[in-house]
């Protein structure tokens, strides 16, 4: 398309003044590479990492989680990574499985990442306002947003201290194999929303 316009510009050239020639090649060139530019901006899309502690263990909710995985995976680069259960946790207070958990979460960071905590005391967004904070991501350039499910404790200090930004999905309490299809869910209603897809109703 960029070169036909530009076939187009350069036909004129001979069929005009030489000024008007000019000035129309140096607009089609400054055209083309900005346009080039905003083809090769949208290439660099960003990846989702939701992490979580402990294998799912209710088999009717993996087929449900599964689903909203494949959705996704037409919009955004997104994965799901579970960290094993801890051994002999009878043997750690809660604090030590806190700080146990941590490390393993930490761990599977990277340095240019963002950790976003899943977390009761989070903000709250409804499906829009969700929809536009990941616009905002996008549009900040960030490589990859890493979205955490903690073990049944919570977060340790440290896990807290990395982290950049904490949400809550509901004032209710759920089981954390629940929140993992409510996020799934949510961030796949997240992208129909941004390209106007008949899904979500108000």
């Amino acid at each position: 398309m960029i070169l036909n316009f530009m076939e187009v510009l350069l036909n004129l050239c001979f069929k005009t003044d030489k000024f008007v020639a000019v000035m129309i090649k140096n607009f089609s060139l400054q055209f083309c590479q900005k346009a080039k530019y905003q083809e090769v901006k949208t290439l660099k899309i960003m990846k989702i990492k939701l992490l979580a502690i402990g294998k799912t263990d209710h088999k009717n909710l993996i087929p449900l989680i599964h689903e909203y995985q494949n959705r996704l995976k037409h919009y955004v680069k997104f994965e799901l990574e579970v960290i094993p259960d801890l051994k002999n946790v009878k043997n750690l207070s809660e604090v030590q499985q806190k700080e146990k958990e941590g490390e393993l979460i930490l761990s599977k960071l990277q340095n240019t990442d963002q950790l976003i905590l899943l977390d009761d005391k989070g903000k709250h967004y409804t499906s829009i306002e969700f929809s536009k904070y990941l616009q905002k991501k996008m549009n900040a350039g960030l490589k990859q947003l890493v979205l955490v499910i903690g073990g049944p404790y919570g977060f340790s200090d440290a896990v807290y201290k990395k982290s950049q930004g904490k949400i809550s999905l509901s004032k209710m309490t759920f089981s954390h194999q629940m929140i993992r299809l409510f996020i799934v869910e949510q961030l796949y209603r997240s992208f129909t929303i941004l390209k106007n897809e008949p899904y979500h109703h108000e």
